[in-house]
C-alpha cells in the first residue's frame, strides 16, 4: 500500500481564467472545466501532472509556500515562453532572487513561477520541470515527502533535496530551503492518492504515524481528507484511484 503524488491544486478567485492561462502556459489542453473545479493536465502519453484549479476566495497574502517551474530547452526558447506568459497575463516580480539565469514571475492571480534557463535534468520532464516546496529543514521534510509521494530522493544539493517519479518521467517535486514562516493557508498544495483498491483510512492513518495532522480548512464533509505535513503545509488524500 501506498499514496503516490497525483495533482498540483492552486485556489483562484475565477478558475477558469486561470486555467486558460496555465493551459497556455504549459501549451496542455484544459480537460475539465466545472464551476467548482478547472483541470489543465498533459495529453495521454506524455510526462506532466495534473493541475487543478478550485475556486477561492481567500486573499494572497505573502509568497508562496509551492511554485512551479517551467522548463526550457533553449535561450531562445525560454525567451518566447517568457514573452508568451506575460502576453496571457503573468507579470515580473522579485522576491529576492538577485541576478539569476531563471525568470521569476506571477500568473494573473499572483502566483509566482519560474521559467528556467535550459538545464539537462529537465530535458525528460514536460513542461513543468518541477514543483517546488518552502522549507526551513528539506532534508527532514523529504523523509516525510518520499513516502507520501512514493518518489526516491534522486538528489542532494547545497539548498535543497529532490524527488522524482522512480517509473516515468516527468517533473520533480524539489523540496528548498527557505526560512520564511508559514501563516496562512497554502494557495497551492498537493493532492495524493491511494492506488485502486488501496484502504483509504487506512492510508490516511499511515501518513498520520509519519507525523501527518489533521487540518480543518473549511471543508466540511467531503470524499478526500485534509492534512497538513509535518511542516504545517495542506495537502489532500483522494480516494483510491488507478494511477
Amino acid at each position: 500500500m501506498a499514496t503516490r503524488l497525483y495533482s498540483v491544486v492552486i485556489d483562484a478567485p475565477d478558475p477558469s481564467a486561470l486555467g486558460r492561462f496555465w493551459s497556455e502556459a504549459t501549451g496542455w489542453p484544459i480537460a475539465l472545466e466545472e464551476p467548482d473545479e478547472v483541470v489543465v493536465e498533459p495529453p495521454e502519453g506524455e510526462p506532466g501532472i495534473g493541475l487543478v484549479i478550485v475556486p477561492v476566495d481567500d486573499p494572497k497574502v505573502g509568497k508562496n509556500r509551492v511554485h512551479l517551474d517551467l522548463a526550457s530547452d533553449s535561450a531562445e526558447h525560454q525567451a518566447e515562453l517568457v514573452e508568451r506568459v506575460r502576453r496571457a497575463g503573468a507579470t515580473p516580480v522579485d522576491i529576492g532572487q538577485g541576478a539569476v539565469p531563471w525568470v521569476v514571475l506571477a500568473d494573473p492571480d499572483g502566483n509566482e513561477f519560474c521559467i528556467l534557463e535550459p538545464r539537462e535534468t529537465y530535458a525528460d520532464a514536460g513542461p513543468v520541470a518541477a514543483v517546488c516546496l518552502d522549507s526551513p529543514d528539506p532534508e527532514a521534510l523529504a523523509e516525510f515527502w518520499t513516502v507520501a509521494s512514493a518518489w526516491p530522493i534522486v538528489h542532494r544539493g547545497t539548498h535543497g533535496v529532490a524527488l522524482a517519479a522512480p517509473d516515468r518521467p516527468g517533473p520533480r517535486l524539489e523540496i528548498l530551503e527557505v526560512h520564511d514562516p508559514k501563516v496562512v493557508k497554502n494557495r497551492v498544495h498537493l493532492d495524493v492518492a491511494p492506488e485502486e483498491g488501496d484502504d483509504h483510512a487506512a492510508e490516511v492513518e499511515r501518513l498520520r504515524a509519519l507525523g501527518a495532522t489533521d487540518a480543518d480548512i473549511g471543508q466540511g464533509e467531503q470524499t478526500w481528507v485534509v492534512l497538513a505535513d509535518p511542516d504545517g503545509n495542506e495537502f489532500c488524500v483522494l480516494t483510491p484511484r488507478s494511477l
